[in-house]
């Protein structure tokens, strides 16, 4: 019997040892440089190159090889998946830090940026509205606050963003002139973002009628927010395009598109009101031909 149980625990130990030997051998001696289970020599630079023949084209092209590859255009939007090669299009003048993410083996990555330089908006496609992004004083004074309510309801500026506070059923709006071409489709759009509002209502309105101070304002609704429609409650954030549920009065349907019959100056109005709306922020306005 003490044989039979020595003869077990020397058999017990003898497949521990072996199996410790087994997991140590398939071990790499370091896991430092050179034992392939990382890439040590990542190349995220890349080139940028003009399209030719193509209004504010470009096209990016990465130097080095890499598992996984990611662009970030420097336009707000952050990084999306792309590929060795990007024809991308940026239809307004500005400053963009161009940044390129790869990311190899061993989940290790590297990133590098450089700034691109575009001088002229497209003809077509560029933004017309001004200070739609609100980065600065600049873009600030670019709007005019329309005093509907005595009190009550308040557009306040900040880096990067407008939001608009409101209590009472007061409202209040922002505008700016805009000049247009007759017959050609234009496009509106901004980024917006609150939560806990209720008994609120958010227009966007394109119209020639021009802004009076103390008066309402109520002409050529394009597309807005509305809490007893169904959108502008809990949180709220994206393109107004996509959240909202307010009716384009030009075409009697859910559309951010907007035609005028004559050439010349429209107004941009941009409205909020409720009873609880403790803020609305909006961002990157933009309206944009699209033929």
């Amino acid at each position: 019997m003490n044989l039979h149980i020595k003869l077990k625990n020397i058999a017990r130990f003898f497949t521990l040892g072996l199996a410790t030997v087994v997991l140590f051998s398939c071990q790499p001696e370091e896991w430092g440089d050179g034992n392939g289970l990382y890439d040590t020599d990542l190349d995220a630079s890349f080139t940028i190159t003009p399209v030719s023949d193509s209004n504010n084209t470009y096209l990016l092209s990465a130097n080095g090889s890499y598992i996984s590859s990611n662009w970030d255009l420097g336009t707000g939007a952050g990084f999306y998946s792309g590929g060795g090669t990007e024809e991308i299009f940026l239809p307004d003048a500005g400053t963009y830090s161009i940044s390129h993410k790869v990311v190899g083996k061993g989940g290790v990555s590297e990133t590098t940026s450089q700034e691109l330089e575009v001088e002229v908006s497209d003809p077509v496609a560029g933004n017309i509205v001004k200070g739609g992004l609100f980065e600065d004083a600049d873009d600030h004074a670019e709007w005019t606050v329309l005093n509907i309510s005595d009190s009550g309801a308040y557009w306040t500026f900040n880096e990067g963003s407008a939001t608009i506070v409101a209590s009472g059923w007061n409202q209040q709006a922002i505008y700016q002139a805009i000049d247009v071409v007759a017959d050609k489709e234009y496009k509106i759009d901004m980024v917006v973002s609150g939560e806990g509002n209720d008994e609120t209502w958010f227009e966007v309105m394109a119209s020639t009628v021009e802004p009076i101070q103390g008066q309402d304002y109520a002409n050529d609704v394009v597309m807005g927010l509305n809490t007893w429609g169904g959108c502008g409650t809990g949180t709220i954030s994206g393109l107004l395009s996509s959240v909202g549920c307010v009716g384009n009065s030009y075409s009697d349907s859910i559309s951010n598109s907007v035609t005028f019959d004559t050439s010349g100056t429209i107004y941009l109005v941009i409205k909020c009101g409720g009873n609880q709306t403790p803020g609305i922020s909006i961002s990157r306005v933009e309206m944009r031909g699209s033929n």
